[in-house]
């Protein structure tokens, strides 16, 4: 059985809207577990606004954020899938349509770059990228839309042969030249590796892990504890207000590359937009996150 060009359609449009109104659960358990632990009066207050703002969006169908970013896919196709229709076109149709049916409307904050016109449509937009999974017999799609807060600040710098030390330090400097404009607490994603696009890939995807996955590669795991308790010493805290919660997690992958190695800090705000969902060569959906 093909999958439509309809239900990819249908269900990119459901994952942007669902990304919009509500918290990921893990990062609302996050959330929760910090604010008694925050040693900042104010910061353990806005940890609480925040909870109550994720539950009101959740409850009522609004926004956690008027800033809806700008719509990025992550799409996996298994090498057993066919589709019946356009692909592409069809992700793009998908955008437009939540765009337009949005309750309540979403702002215009796709921008032109050379003009600063606004809209809901543009150039390359939805940013989409794919890869395939072998013998798979699904469509796996991630959408995690980007906004001003933390797009504005990630980074990336190419090293000659870094120690682990220099590596840490570029992603403490990343953070700190963030400040509170990122919305923390904050998520990190680290990519260490590869060549400079697929370094930003791969840190994006990290940003994207959810909570309490040990990364394998001890060392790097090493390096994520140890990222994390430095970034919450730094005291910007909830939203600048101060304190001790200012990262929630830092996740880190790393590629093979050459003796010159890119290193790429991607950064997610507090509402940590992420929604998952496969489309299954017998036409189910199944929501993942």
């Amino acid at each position: 059985m093909a999958i439509t060009s309809e239900q990819i359609t249908q269900l990119t449009a459901d994952l942007y809207e669902w990304s919009l109104k509500k918290v990921p659960d893990d990062t609302k358990a996050a959330l929760a577990a910090a604010a008694p632990r925050e040693s900042d009066d104010t910061g353990r207050k806005t940890l609480r606004i925040m909870l109550k703002s994720a539950d009101a969006a959740e409850s009522t169908g609004g926004l956690v954020c008027s800033d809806v970013g700008i719509p990025t896919y992550s799409i996996k196709i298994g090498t057993r899938v066919s589709f019946d229709g356009p692909v592409r076109q069809a992700i793009v149709d998908g955008f437009a349509r939540m765009a337009a049916r949005s309750d309540p409307p979403i702002l215009k904050m796709v921008t032109n770059p050379l003009t600063h016109q606004r809209s809901h449509a543009g150039k390359d937009m939805p940013i989409v990228t794919f890869d395939v999974i072998d013998e798979a017999d699904y469509v796996d799609i991630t959408c995690a839309p980007k906004a001003m807060g933390t797009g504005r600040w990630e980074a990336l710098e190419t090293f000659v042969y870094p120690t682990h030390q220099q590596i840490e330090d570029y992603v403490l400097d990343v953070v700190l030249r963030s400040g509170s404009q990122a919305c923390p607490p904050i998520v990190v994603g680290v990519g260490i590796g590869g060549t400079f696009d697929h370094a930003a890939r791969i840190a994006k995807e990290a940003v994207l892990r959810p909570f309490g996955q040990v990364n394998p590669e001890p060392v790097l795991a090493g390096m994520e504890q140890r990222l994390l308790q430095a970034i919450n010493t730094l005291g910007f805290g909830p939203m600048g207000t101060g304190g001790d919660t200012t990262a929630m997690a830092v996740h880190i992958n790393y590629s093979a590359s050459h003796g010159f190695v890119p290193v790429a800090v991607s950064l997610n705000c507090w509402i940590n937009r992420r929604t998952r969902a496969r489309i299954h060569a017998d036409g189910r959906v199944e929501r993942i996150e």
